[in-house]
């Protein structure tokens, strides 16, 4: 019997676009499309982040030029490594594109968020020292929009009817056909399951607007807004992970991602105390010392011209309150 909330999964036809070309028909994967909506997000949040704190208006597309491919890169790396079953055995197409089940076919699915989180920080590395902005102001002014995209891209699991979690009666639960691979055997048709995409979507948004709320209130410079993220997505991951059903590699009994989740809040935590020690002030610039940008109208007060609307991160801005400590870090320290 299904539950009068329950959440229906979507008709297999979704699950790709079929766009007719001259050539043929194209196909797009639904999944692609969510993550596409998703780092567009993310971009453009970071965006205005970013040039609300003195950045150049439009540099950190020179940044996500290198952060977006090495992420889906290390995306696919840390899936391959974590489930060496789907493509390590006798008989397996592992290398050539061209067939099904390689490991360079993305477009099969099969991407991990925290080896787009490794791929991607090697590229924002590498964008920032082209670009002169700091890492850390940088990782901090993405933090918020990080989760909005992988908020958007769980969307991706639901239409395709994956990474759902335990079976549940609760009255909104996700509705699996019995016939999919992934449906356990020996349960009854009918059988809801925790919608794992929806709890982590939530959890996802809820952490983007407390990383907003908490700017206003405390000093989270110097990387301890994405100390934040770190925190809060690896805590919610840690246990939407143990709760799904799809295969893992299993580390003493515990998912591998449930570790990693567990780093991932570690990580976090020492990332806070280790910045709150090393820099007790605002950041004078998001750029290094040297590489600093000036706008056309420098002479212009940037307050007479910022918007009203500009809401998403007011209050930030601690150089612009009255009784704020001026930046007390070493110039050797700046560029982290």
């Amino acid at each position: 019997m299904i539950a009068p909330f329950s959440i229906p999964s979507p008709d297999p036809a979704w699950r790709a676009l079929e766009i007719p070309v001259p050539w043929g028909t194209l196909t797009i994967q639904t999944y692609a499309l969510c993550i596409l909506v998703g780092i567009v997000l993310a971009v453009i949040i970071t965006s205005r982040r970013l040039t609300k704190r003195g950045a150049e208006p439009g540099i950190v597309l020179d940044i996500a030029l290198w952060a977006v491919p090495l992420g889906i890169i290390g995306a696919r790396i840390y899936h391959v490594l974590t489930h060496p079953g789907d493509y390590f055995y006798d008989g397996a197409n592992i290398w050539n594109p061209f067939q099904p089940g390689s490991v360079w076919a993305i477009w099969e699915g099969g991407n991990a968020i925290y080896g787009a989180l490794i791929g991607g920080a090697v590229g924002v590395i590498i964008g920032c020292r082209f670009t002169g902005i700091r890492f850390w102001s940088f990782a901090d002014a993405l933090a918020p929009g990080l989760l909005v995209a992988q908020a958007i891209g769980r969307l991706g699991n639901w239409f395709n009817h994956e990474l759902f979690g335990s079976p549940t009666d609760l009255p909104w639960g996700l509705e699996i056909a019995s016939d999919n691979a992934a449906f356990p055997a020996g349960l009854a048709d009918g059988t809801l399951f925790h919608p794992t995409f929806l709890y982590e979507l939530v959890w996802n948004l809820l952490g983007a607007a407390a990383i907003i709320m908490l700017e206003r209130r405390f000093n989270l410079r110097w990387g301890k807004a994405f100390g934040v993220y770190l925190i809060w997505y690896g805590a919610g991951r840690a246990f939407f992970e143990s709760i799904r059903l799809d295969p893992s590699e299993m580390f003493f009994g515990i998912r591998v991602n449930v570790w990693a989740s567990l780093a991932a809040v570690v990580l976090g935590i020492v990332l806070i105390l280790v910045q709150r020690r090393r820099h007790t002030g605002d950041e004078a610039s998001p750029y290094v010392p040297g590489r600093e940008w000036s706008a056309p109208d420098a002479e212009v007060d940037s307050e007479d011209i910022e918007s009203d609307s500009d809401s998403l991160d007011d209050g930030v801005e601690g150089e612009s309150e009255t009784g704020v400590t001026a930046a007390t870090s070493p110039s050797r320290s700046t560029s982290a």
